[in-house]
């Protein structure tokens, strides 16, 4: 190592400005940090600028405040003086919330895949002060480990090689980017153009794939760590809805995996909601953070498993219950203010939980024997632990182990469990709890508003349709807001911003998927509920992700958010098609100009989504678990989707035909009805500004008028061509199963 320099250019008295910024920040993760004596400063334009004024790299760390890894690294190294000291005389330091930023954890994500070969978080990456990765971990420890490098050592080694091979380095940093503006290159897809054609063998293939990838006896995908496969079992039920050679398999394969997840202890027995992922493949040791994504895309799962009308694998019966348990831990544990009228949702619950002042993980969780026989009592005890697989060796730590049976309860075992439940529920609450990220991200919201809305229909829970319908008016109310340097009249003046704190949208604008989960959050809603305000707002999403993410034909993830993520990517817009936790927001959108294009009769929309499809081929029979919701759309377009309009006056026969259509299973399908209250639509409150009764009708339901005597009718149609309408339930129900079973 060369000698000290003689002077060190990090201390508060040589750069006044060195010092922690994050006291000020509204993200709960950066402020998790404020006080580390490292110098951080937010993710900007100012710490890169301060970066070139020194003449050292950046050590960019990302995170989310949920992440137990995260908190581990925090009081390893943020936490400790020397360490901080190394640090802030060598470096600039800054922190991200990845899912306040994920167009920031996005890029450098892939840049320390291509560098280490691995991924995950916390994400440590080194910049130049241009933003240019060269150097990049994810968790790095404070001694050294067979493999891996003490934090203390990469430091000391990247800041040998930034003083005497800085020509190697920034060669180096400026081929990554290279390398990843071919990447953007290579997934760049056209919208511009005629709609490309879409060979519907791929879904059979991808069924075919995921069948050798599956864990037959674990459920799921592959090995440990396992995550919870939310996008995929979107498209295997789907698939299973329409008759073909592999639709047996597929429905065979997402019941498995749901009734394994539903009675693992990825579930949270007690109170429902389900943790990020297991470290083990039966999903018996959760990493205990919980995800207001994970939980809405899987509340939605389950209630299109229920819609799907069978038992086989998992009993319909038990998915409702599991999906009903999801949407109050939602509202109750995540919802903000009212939970039957939350001013939105907030992101998540810690995987951690401070006890005596120690971060543990999953502490709330666990439970030992002498812990339920001291709520239950020596009899009821012992056969709660051994039903929900509580040993006297705890799984997890001391604390114990989570409850999870493991397999379906007998009928007996099942009234056993509900009526100890309760006791052990209120047991628990009483405990300290994980602490909870108050922040709003708009798309997560959206997903949220989609799921509620539906489960709210199919579960006959209308409570859940209100909570979804509040939601709803707290992005529109918060989120929605004129763009910069607009007078804020007319809607081609707003945009939607992608994250608030306390009722304040603040940040960067919505990223694709935040435009696309919202949109399709709002068109289920209006599904749903009838009320147009809901279709329109979808309407002016869908307007603005066009004219903000379509840049020359050519479609982008984000727009200008920042010059150094344009930097790292090689100066080229970026898109990435394969799912992660969530679906990616290319795949997201193409649902939405799908079932966008199905409402308006929009042809432009549907080539759209069509060219947006096209990303399928390569990938479908190659990696479909990354491309989950691709085929999911793939198999609505497939299916046409099927366009159901319900005309006719409001009152009991118009409502047992809507609630028939909203309870079918047919791929993609979307769900008209005429609503037709003046003073419904008055009655909006402000909700969504300049909506008006008078507005014009969904183009689905123009000409799609009562019956002769004045009674509601369905019409049933593909591509806005009808067949003759229909009166009853009993006449719908056949029509929509010959319909789907004709997409095969």
């Amino acid at each position: 190592m060369p000698a000290p320099e003689p002077a060190d250019p990090g201390t508060t008295r040589e750069w006044p400005g060195a010092s922690n910024a994050l006291g000020s920040e509204p993200s709960a993760y950066l402020r998790q940090h404020a006080h580390n004596p490292v110098h951080w400063r937010p993710f900007g334009d100012e710490a890169f600028a301060f970066a070139a004024a020194r003449d050292v790299p950046v050590f960019l760390s990302i995170g989310y405040a949920a992440c137990h890894w995260c908190h581990v690294m925090a009081h390893e190294s943020f936490e400790d003086q020397d360490t901080a000291d190394y640090l802030n005389a060598h470096f600039v330091a800054v922190k991200v919330d990845r899912e306040e930023r994920p167009d920031v954890d996005s890029i450098y994500m892939a840049a320390t895949q291509a560098i280490s070969g691995e991924g995950g978080w916390p994400m440590s990456v080194f910049l130049t002060p241009e933003g240019l990765a060269f150097h990049a971990g994810t968790y790095f420890p404070p001694t050294p480990q067979p493999g891996r490098p003490s934090f203390r050592q990469v430091l000391e080694a990247v800041h040998e090689a930034w003083l005497e091979r800085r020509d190697a380095v920034e060669q180096n940093a400026r081929g990554l980017a290279s390398g990843m503006a071919d990447a953007q290159l290579a997934a760049a897809v056209s919208l511009d153009g005629p709609p490309e054609i879409l060979d519907r063998s791929l879904l059979s293939e991808a069924v075919r794939v995921l069948a050798r990838l599956e864990d037959p006896d674990g459920g799921g995908f592959g090995g440990a760590p396992k995550f919870p496969p939310s996008a995929v079992l979107e498209f295997l039920i789907r698939h299973a809805a329409v008759q073909s050679d592999t639709s047996d398999a597929a429905r065979d394969m997402a019941g498995r995996t749901l009734a394994a997840m539903a009675r693992s202890a990825l579930c949270d027995q007690l109170d429902g909601g389900f943790a990020r992922y297991s470290v083990t493949a039966d999903w018996s040791v959760p990493h205990f953070e919980k995800m207001l994504y994970d939980n809405a895309q899987l509340l939605r799962a389950y209630v299109h498993w229920v819609r799907l009308r069978g038992d086989w694998v998992m009993p319909a019966g038990e998915a409702a219950l599991v999906a009903s348990r999801v949407a109050d831990w939602m509202l109750d544990s995540l919802g903000l203010g009212d939970p039957a009228a939350p001013e939105g949702l907030a992101s998540s619950l810690d995987a951690d939980t401070v006890v005596d002042g120690v971060h543990h993980e999953g502490a709330s969780y666990l439970w030992t024997p002498e812990s339920l026989e001291a709520v239950l009592g020596p009899g009821d005890g012992a056969a709660a632990a051994r039903l929900m697989s509580v040993g006297a060796s705890g799984t997890v730590s001391a604390f114990g182990s989570p409850l999870h049976p493991g397999r379906q309860l007998t009928g007996s075992e099942s009234r056993l469990w509900n009526r100890v439940r309760p006791a052990l529920r209120v047991a628990r609450s009483a405990r300290t709890q994980p602490a909870r990220d108050d922040k709003v991200v708009a798309g997560w919201n959206g997903l949220a508003i989609a799921a509620l809305a539906e489960a709210g229909a199919v579960l006959d829970r209308p409570e859940l349709i209100a909570a979804a319908e509040s939601v709803a008016a707290y992005l529109v109310r918060v989120h929605w807001r004129p763009a910069s340097g607009s007078s804020g009249s007319g809607s081609s003046a707003q945009v939607l911003i992608r994250v608030s704190h306390d009722g304040v949208a603040r940040g960067i604008s919505g990223l694709l998927e935040d435009y696309a989960f919202c949109a399709e959050g709002f068109l289920a809603l209006y599904a749903v509920t009838g009320h147009r305000r809901w279709y329109r707002f979808a309407e002016e999403l869908i307007r603005g992700a066009c004219a903000r993410f379509v840049v020359d034909g050519t479609l982008s993830d984000s727009v200008g958010e920042s010059a150094q993520v344009f930097n790292a990517q090689g100066q080229h817009p970026g898109l990435d098609p394969f799912d992660n936790a969530a679906p990616s927001g290319a795949a997201a959108f193409a649902g939405v100009l799908l079932s966008y294009a199905a409402y308006s009769g929009s042809h432009e929309h549907r080539a759209m989504a069509s060219n947006i499809l096209s990303l399928l081929p390569p990938i479908a029979g190659r990696a479909p678990r990354v491309a989950g919701w691709l085929l999911a759309t793939a198999q609505a377009a497939v299916a046409g989707p099927v366009e159901a309009a319900v005309s006719g006056p409001a009152g009991p026969i118009q409502r047992e035909l809507h609630r028939a259509l909203l309870a079918s299973p047919s791929p993609g399908m979307v769900v008209a009805v005429q609503s037709g209250e003046a003073g419904e639509e008055a009655a909006d409150d402000g909700a969504v500004p300049e909506t008006r009764a008078v507005e014009p009708n969904v183009p689905l339901l123009e000409a799609r008028t009562a019956a002769a005597d004045g009674s509601p009718q369905v019409y049933l149609c593909r591509g806005m061509v009808c067949d003759l309408p229909l009166r009853s339930v009993e006449e719908l129900g056949p029509r929509l199963e010959a319909m789907t079973e004709a997409a095969g």
